[in-house]
């Protein structure tokens, strides 16, 4: 029987983040504790744990069929290799960074100086689309420490909460892009490890879906409940029932976690009373 071989990250963050991910999914793993390979007990999968600057190679060469990484890896390679989904976390900016004394104004500021990254790729493409000619030092790790030891003007790296930059004399003075953890897939998957990825991607939507709605229950008037359900519309429509109480009803229905609190405040100008929000474990739609 044909297996799909997943590729992802070793070690770290993201690493932990995809297996969990996977957890959620139901793929329960074989002596996968981070071995370069593992095996699925429940699922035609097989997992091997690699460099994430290795992955687009390896998926692209047929090695891995699909892999786990973050959209920056995945252009910086520039690999024959199709970006499936998008799947919400290991987000992170790629940004340009200065000596914080001095002083920026835009991106003419970069025009002849040296910038150092472990992304030479992204940063000469982006200079490249903006008519900018800067020289690029190429560097493997500790980018942060390059103006200070005088081999850059500038860096360019990977910010989350700015802290490193600060602690290094630096200040960030331009976002190039917004990148997060993506599924990668071989361009030339057979029928049936196209038929086991499709069977995964229906399990990855459910997990994410749910990440990122919650169930909300409340009771309100009835003389409000048409305007409540068209501010929650639900999957399709909120499960309306009737209470004890006369003239009121409970409302059930999903909503967006990002969008609740815009709406919280219409819920209670239209009447809504004890609302509760529920976590959603898996959502199929």
């Amino acid at each position: 029987m044909s297996k799909l071989k997943i590729a992802i990250q070793k070690s770290g963050r993201l690493s932990e983040k995809s297996l969990d991910l996977l957890k959620e999914c139901g793929i329960k793993l074989w002596n996968g504790d981070l071995q370069l390979k593992a095996e699925a007990r429940n699922f035609p999968v097989e997992m091997l744990f690699l460099r994430d600057d290795d992955i687009p190679q390896y998926v692209e060469q047929g090695v891995a069929d699909v892999g786990i990484l973050g959209e920056n890896e995945v252009w910086e390679k520039d690999k024959n290799v199709f970006t499936v989904k998008k799947l919400g976390f290991a987000n992170c900016k790629m940004s340009l960074a200065i000596p914080k004394d001095e002083q920026y104004t835009d991106l003419s500021y970069f025009s002849n100086k040296r910038i150092a990254t472990s992304y030479p790729g992204i940063l000469k493409k982006f200079f490249d689309e903006n008519g900018i000619s800067v020289s690029i030092e190429e560097i493997g790790g500790s980018v942060e420490i390059a103006t200070g030891i005088g081999l850059a003007d500038a860096i360019f790296d990977i910010v989350s909460t700015g802290n490193t930059l600060i602690m290094n004399g630096l200040k960030e003075v331009k976002v190039v892009a917004k990148s997060e953890a993506v599924l990668i897939a071989n361009k030339s998957l057979g029928e049936d490890k196209q038929s086991i990825l499709d069977k995964l991607l229906f399990r990855l939507k459910a997990v994410l879906s749910a990440s990122q709605n919650k169930y909300i229950l409340l009771n309100a008037p009835n003389a409000s409940i048409q305007k409540i359900s068209d501010l929650l519309p639900g999957m399709k429509a909120p499960t309306i029932l009737p209470l004890a109480q006369e003239d009121w009803s409970s409302l059930h229905s999903v909503v967006k976690e990002d969008e609740f609190w815009d709406v919280i405040d219409q819920l209670k100008d239209l009447g809504a009373q004890g609302i509760l929000i529920v976590p959603i474990e898996k959502m199929v739609v």
